[in-house]
C-alpha cells in the first residue's frame, strides 16, 4: 500500500474520531454534571477541567494522540471542558499528523526488518506499557502526596 495515501486516510480518520467524540463531549457533558447528587460526574469536576483545558488544552490534545487509554478520553473531555472548537481542532490536526506520520514512517523503513516482523506483538505490548508509565507515575505521586489542606 501506498504510504502516503495511508498516511493521509489515517490522518483523517484520526481526526473526524476525534471531533466526533469532541462533539459528543460538548453536548452530553452538560447533561451528564447537571445531576448534583452525582459522585463521578460533580460539578467542581466539570470546573476543574473547564480551567484545566483553557491552560493546558492544546498541549493535552496534542499529545493525548500517543497515549492510550488518555487518547480516547481526551477529545470528549475537551468538549465538556469547553475548550473552542477551532483550537481543538487544531491541535488535533497537529497530533493526527505527529502520530500518524511517526507510525506510518516507522512501518515503512522498519516493517521488513525480520527481528521486528517476528516480535511485532510484543514490541508493540512493551510501547504500549512503556507509554503507560508516566500515567502510573502520575497516579502513585497523587495517592502519596499529602491533602492539600494540609500542606
Amino acid at each position: 500500500m501506498d504510504p502516503v495515501l495511508l498516511a493521509g486516510l489515517l490522518m483523517l480518520a484520526a481526526i473526524r474520531g476525534d471531533s466526533t467524540n469532541y462533539v459528543i463531549g460538548r453536548t452530553a457533558g452538560e447533561k451528564l454534571f447537571s445531576n448534583p447528587k452525582s459522585r463521578i460526574f460533580r460539578r467542581d469536576y466539570l470546573l476543574r477541567t473547564q480551567d484545566f483545558y483553557e491552560r493546558h488544552g492544546g498541549k493535552t490534545v496534542t499529545l493525548a494522540r500517543f497515549l492510550p487509554i488518555i487518547r480516547t478520553f481526551a477529545p470528549f473531555v475537551a468538549g465538556v471542558g469547553k475548550m473552542s472548537y477551532p483550537r481543538f481542532v487544531g491541535f488535533s490536526v497537529l497530533g493526527s499528523v505527529l502520530w500518524v506520520g511517526s507510525l506510518v514512517t516507522l512501518g515503512f523503513f522498519f516493517g521488513n526488518v525480520p527481528f521486528i516482523k517476528h516480535n511485532l506483538t510484543l514490541l508493540v505490548l512493551a510501547i504500549i506499557l512503556l507509554s503507560l508509565v508516566p500515567m502510573i507515575i502520575g497516579v502513585v505521586r497523587s495517592r502519596s502526596a499529602p491533602p492539600a489542606d494540609a500542606r
